[in-house]
């Protein structure tokens, strides 16, 4: 009934307006038609997306084939509204409308990340591509083959998590290997389904006036397309040198476990020696590159096993960072909607993600969380996410979102820079704060091999994409493609040879999930912004990278003041109201790690660097 009572209100929404067109072809739109357009929109579009949502997380948390094709119908759904009423505010383009008016129009505009064509079969079809393609990777195995053995050795299925946590432990080059080649064997079958849904996706694109999918998720931004690829190519330039001088540190490091015929000078680094399945971030790999042996142990991960900390009482932890910035508890319903530990009965998408699922303070968590400081920090991410929902949900539903979407990704993690060595201490996770300057050497390289070195990765997946949804890159080298940028900009490899058999790009969730990865590369930048902002505003003297603005309520006001904004206001608006900045800016996270890179450079000056 729910479904059906839906159908019938976009129907007679679309029906009504279509009928007011026919009756007055010629009679020109007015202000007025368009502020009542846009409250029609808003409550349309709550409906639809509460119940697209709602979809997504039952397939997220319970994948079978029934809850993939009821998300698949669910989205459908949406994009069908979604591509009518694009169409419908076209009218409304040359007017001079009241601010919100205008804006909600403009959101409305990029508010798909995948388009649908009009036609109702080609955008079923995209639907069910979308849900299947997210469904492959959520239940993605490699099956081991039984290994000839004395006694024999029987093969047995692992999945993402049990695979992550050989990438994260081990550093047995052969192990690593098996488990980087056999998690990139989930993706092959996804290279038709992907190509498909492309084609598809820029067919819907075109319709509301787009040259592709690329071009839609780049005007989303407050500027142009080509302004804004410009602007991450600037704010890249910007943090480049520093990374430069960190992967030429690191490489060093590793050929002292794995020997410069395996870790060679001048020559990217193997994909697996990383720690990290996807090489994206690199702190797994700290021991083998820790500046100095013997300092103070920066172990936060056995210190919460030993004070016996499980998946909630984690979360609580996060949560506490935000309540003492005068931020409210999370409500009751998180506690028992979320899913926080990996069901054993049944496939779910174990990679984290946060959610309003009813556009109401619905607010919640899904991750498959590990007791260790890995997850400590996503916690405050995803709460982050949460946070930002719970600080605009009585807007407007086109207004409940970030100002853009790397506002939403470094909220959470801006707080995470204020889990200084001295906070963990108070927390009873470190026994001592560093005292000298190779202890803040030491803490600098652990923030920066997070940090730092996912930068190239956070800029190059949509740089893949945007060449993909273009034409530049055809089917036939989406590998070859793929394996190019990894190389320009992170100066990592494959470890064994790839051919357009493989897709690797599909083995990352937000490929075959269709997410926009820029926000990422943006949300590392800006997270640095925001502490620097914050800092300031809660008084802080010294070095930024002592900064920690836990339990200060003025840093609470000025983080409150922006997250309740929503995108009712350009971003730059936003920006400024935090930080008294109108431009995105890396010179807060060049600051910030400014002893590492010193010490970076002495160290590498009888290195061969680059590749």
């Amino acid at each position: 009934m729910k479904r059906i009572s839906i159908l019938l209100a976009v129907l007679s929404s679309s029906i009504a307006f279509a009928e007011d067109r026919a009756s007055a072809p010629n009679k020109p739109a007015t202000p007025d038609e368009a502020k009542a357009f846009v409250k029609k929109l808003n409550e349309d579009l709550k409906r639809l997306w509460v119940k697209s949502s709602t979809a997504e997380w039952i397939k997220s948390t319970y994948i079978t084939d029934d809850t993939e094709r009821n998300a698949a119908t669910a989205n459908e759904e949406v994009m069908a509204y979604t591509t009518q009423a694009v169409k419908d505010a076209m009218r409304f383009t040359s007017l001079k409308l009241d601010p919100d008016t205008e804006r909600m129009l403009y959101l409305l505009r990029v508010s798909s990340t995948l388009p649908a064509p009009e036609d109702a079969v080609k955008r079923q079809e995209l639907a069910a591509l979308a849900a299947k393609l997210e469904g492959l990777y959520g239940k993605g195995k490699y099956c081991q083959p039984p290994v000839a053995h004395n006694p024999p050795k029987p093969g047995g299925c692992l999945d993402l998590e049990q695979l992550s946590d050989i990438m994260d432990k081990s550093h047995d080059y052969n192990e690593l290997l098996e488990a980087w080649t056999g998690w990139h064997t989930i993706s092959r079958e996804m290279r038709p389904l992907y190509s498909k849904l492309v084609g598809i996706a820029n067919e819907g694109s075109r319709t509301i006036g787009f040259q592709n999918v690329g071009d839609l998720w780049r005007s989303g931004y407050d500027m142009t397309p080509a302004d804004f690829e410009k602007e991450t190519d600037r704010l890249w330039q910007q943090v480049k040198p520093l990374y430069d001088d960190l992967h030429c540190y690191v490489r060093s490091q590793l050929q002292k476990t794995y020997g410069k015929d395996k870790v060679p000078d001048g020559k990217p680094i193997p994909a697996h020696l990383l720690g990290n399945m996807w090489a994206q971030e690199w702190a797994n790999i700290y021991p083998l590159v820790e500046p100095f042996k013997g300092q103070e142990s920066l172990d936060v991960t056995s210190a919460l096993k030993s004070l016996n900390y499980d998946e909630q009482k984690l979360v609580k932890l996060g949560e506490s960072f935000f309540t003492s910035l005068g931020l409210d508890p999370l409500p009751k319903t998180f506690w028992e909607r979320s899913m926080f530990k990996k069901p054993q009965d049944r496939d779910v998408v174990c990679h984290a993600s946060a959610w309003d699922v009813t556009y109401n303070n619905d607010l919640r968590i899904k991750m498959c969380v590990k007791i260790n400081e890995q997850d400590l920090v996503t916690v405050h991410h995803e709460l982050g996410h949460d946070y930002y929902f719970h600080s605009y949900y009585k807007l407007p539903v086109l207004f409940q979102q970030g100002a853009n979407d790397g506002f939403h990704e470094a909220i959470g993690d801006a707080l995470t820079l204020s889990i200084t060595p001295a906070y963990l201490k108070k927390l009873g996770l470190i026994k001592e704060t560093p005292k000298d300057d190779k202890g803040l050497i030491n803490v600098q390289m652990k923030d920066a091999l997070e940090k730092v070195a996912f930068l190239p990765f956070g800029k190059l997946i949509d740089q893949w994409r945007w060449d993909v949804f273009s034409g530049k890159t055809p089917e036939s080298e989406y590998n070859a493609a793929w394996w190019k940028l990894r190389e320009k900009y992170q100066g990592v490899a494959a470890p064994v040879a790839r051919s357009e058999a493989d897709f690797d790009p599909g083995a990352k969730y937000h490929i075959p999930a269709n997410v926009p990865y820029t926000r990422y590369f943006l949300a590392r930048i800006l997270q640095f912004q925001f502490h620097r902002a914050l800092c300031k505003a809660a008084g802080h003297k010294g070095p930024l990278y002592t900064c920690s603005i836990y339990g200060n309520k003025k840093a609470g006001e000025k983080l409150r003041a922006m997250l309740a904004l929503g995108a009712s206001k350009p971003w730059p608006e936003a920006l400024y109201a935090i930080s008294g900045q109108k431009q995105m800016d890396a010179t807060a996270l060049l600051e910030y790690f400014k002893p590492l890179q010193g010490w970076l450079k002495t160290q590498n000056k009888t290195q061969t660097c680059g590749w």
